[in-house]
């Protein structure tokens, strides 16, 4: 099991949770962050932090972004496991579920 990013985030990318990943396994794609599930320990750190709470337990993640599981895992298949996101620093692509949605808006 791991921790899923789901649609709250993109075109926000707070980084919060970057922050306070121990691991340093949330990785920032072009419009969102992505966890990487054979990375992720499941600490849950990044969950309370996410200010506009994306971040959701594999489980129990909401219907409506069930797909999002799916498109952090895949996001994660050319790029194998970098062995942390600092070593990486931003990837300029997204899961096309993510790269093929409106712009978002949120208020800050």
């Amino acid at each position: 099991m791991t921790y899923v990013i789901a649609q709250p985030c993109v075109d926000l990318k707070d980084l919060a949770c970057v922050e306070e990943c121990p691991v340093d396994c949330i990785y920032e794609g072009k419009r969102m962050l992505y966890i990487h599930p054979d990375e992720c320990v499941d600490c849950g750190a990044c969950e309370p932090v996410c200010p506009v709470e994306a971040i959701f337990y594999e489980d129990d993640t909401p219907e409506e972004w069930k797909d999002y599981y799916q498109a952090n895992v895949d996001f994660f298949d050319d790029l194998g496991s970098p062995g942390g996101a600092a070593k990486t620093g931003p990837i300029d692509k997204d899961h096309p579920l993510i790269a093929a949605l409106p712009p978002q808006e949120h208020d800050e």
